[in-house]
């Protein structure tokens, strides 16, 4: 009697589960996704060709403790590209703060406003430092415990080189639900970067959950706001894809479901400039199935 009292509990949760996902369909409106994904691929070429997008990015140079000449003279210990001045200054890197020294007759600016000497703020704290001299602008990043010179060009050939991103076909079976199998606490993962020695670590809450074309994978997603970061790598990574992976957000709905939506799996920075830092996907997340939805290589000059 027990054990039949158990299958009757069992057989009812299924209904009820089945029941609840078959009568919340993810698309109601097929066209109207469609249009949604087309606006998000124009709006993500857009941000990369800003002035601030990663296509803009034309070097990055690790400071030495102590004074660092820089300009476009070769003969400077940080070599920065021709159209800056030969001798731009010094950076003092001193026991972790970077003070800036400008060379006289050299105009670098900090929001409209020119500068001769200043502490500049990194990447890592609030209100970053962000200097400007000409079509040139630059910041201080700190990764781990060294501090470089993030360096952009707004007129970088790259910028006009890009005119589309491939991706493959936009596709409804790619938009799935998943659902979290939380961990007792938060875990914390470290994963490698393409940056020798440097890793990152973020905050993961459990494991996701879902199905693509009827086979079971699982995810480890990284806390970000109220939803989920995702660092992933598949059968196409290497091939159709970039071979670091690509990266995907996942906001739960109004319903609370968590929405995996694979056609918007996006190029990390360093796809499109060997001057950025990013996360490589952890072992957890190379997924034994061809996702052939998202973004593809994109293959720059």
């Amino acid at each position: 009697m027990r054990n039949f009292s158990f299958l009757i509990l069992i057989s009812s949760l299924f209904v009820l589960l089945f029941a609840c996902n078959s009568s919340t369909p993810i698309i109601t409106d097929e066209a109207a996704y469609m249009e949604s994904i087309k606006e998000w691929q124009v709006q993500r070429l857009e941000r990369l060709k800003s002035k601030n997008g990663w296509l803009s990015l034309t070097g990055l140079f690790w400071l030495e403790e102590g004074e660092n000449s820089y300009g476009s003279d070769s003969e400077n210990d940080i070599v920065f590209p021709e159209k800056a001045d030969a001798f731009c200054g010094t950076l003092v890197l001193d026991s972790g703060s970077v003070t800036l020294r400008v060379a006289e007759g050299i105009d670098i600016s900090v929001k409209d406003s020119l500068i001769t000497e200043m502490a500049l703020i990194d990447d890592h704290s609030e209100g970053t430092t962000r200097l400007q001299q000409g079509d040139l602008a630059w910041y201080i990043v700190k990764r781990g415990d060294r501090y470089g010179i993030r360096l952009r060009d707004h007129k970088h050939p790259r910028i006009d080189e890009l005119d589309h991103i491939p991706s493959y076909a936009i596709q409804t079976s790619y938009v799935v639900e998943a659902t979290l199998e939380p961990f007792d606490s938060p875990r914390t993962m470290t994963v490698a970067t393409p940056l020798e020695g440097f890793t990152e670590s973020y905050e993961c809450p459990g494991i996701l959950n879902f199905r693509i074309n009827g086979k079971k994978l699982t995810l480890h997603p990284f806390t970000s706001g109220a939803g989920y970061f995702l660092v992933i790598a598949d059968e196409t990574s290497g091939l159709d894809t970039y071979g670091g992976g690509r990266f995907m957000y996942a906001m739960p709905d109004s319903s609370g479901r968590i929405i995996l939506d694979f056609n918007k799996a996006y190029n990390p920075p360093c796809a499109f400039s060997p001057f950025a830092t990013c996360p490589m996907p952890p072992r957890e997340n190379f997924l034994p199935e061809a996702i052939e939805a998202g973004e593809k290589s994109v293959h720059l000059e």
